[in-house]
């Protein structure tokens, strides 16, 4: 009994001994491993670097503005805005008859950019549906009967009928002239009254010299 007693001794110590040096190693490794993941996660800190470059930035002036004599010019950017000057008998009008009003349209003092322009008419009241417009770019200011010029827009509805192009204005407070001809067609039906809205939207396109 004792020497089997001896035997279970000798093979408890020696089988103890190596498994335990064997994880001592294994965690000398790691930890060794860890030490040197450490370290190397240190050094590539140590090499990173950094440069700034700020820029200052503005936006320019841009705006249109109209005007219903040719001389005094203002921003009307919400509906109705300027009353045009149609003659005195645009308030009777029969079939056939046709009516005229001046207008003119400029850059804002002080704009960076160059203009295209574009026009809608934008009737909503029962009158409209028997009434077209039409738009010319006469050389100086006025419209009547005898005016004469480029046409810009033809013959069109005065309902709602989606933007069209029109001009371009290539430099600051130089107007471009127009005449709103305004025409009653044959159904136009008696007792009506109304109002007629126009808007003129410009975009930037190049920048002015």
């Amino acid at each position: 009994m004792s020497t089997g007693t001896q035997v279970d001794e000798r093979i408890d110590d020696g089988g103890s001994r190596p498994g335990s040096n064997r994880r001592r190693k294994v965690s000398a490794i790691l930890a060794g491993g860890l030490v040197l993941g450490v370290g190397a996660a240190i050094t590539l800190a140590a090499w990173n670097d950094s440069e700034f470059a700020t820029g200052t930035f503005g936006s320019g002036q841009f705006g249109i503005e109209g005007s219903t004599d040719g001389t005094a010019f203002s921003s009307s950017p919400t509906s109705p805005g300027k009353t045009l000057a149609f003659e005195v008998d645009a308030d009777a009008l029969a079939p056939g008859d046709t009516v005229y009003a001046p207008f003119a349209v400029q850059l804002e003092a002080g704009s960076t950019n160059a203009a295209g322009v574009q026009i809608e008419a934008l009737g909503a009241d029962p009158i409209s549906a028997d009434l077209t417009y039409r738009l010319i770019q006469p050389t100086a200011f006025g419209c009547d009967s005898t005016t004469t010029g480029t046409v810009l827009v033809p013959d069109s509805p005065t309902t709602a009928g989606g933007l069209t192009d029109a001009f371009d204005l290539t430099a600051v407070t130089t107007p471009v002239n127009l005449c709103f001809v305004v025409t009653a067609g044959p159904d136009l039906d008696p007792n009506l009254t109304g109002t007629v809205s126009w808007v003129f939207i410009g975009t930037s396109t190049t920048p002015l010299p």
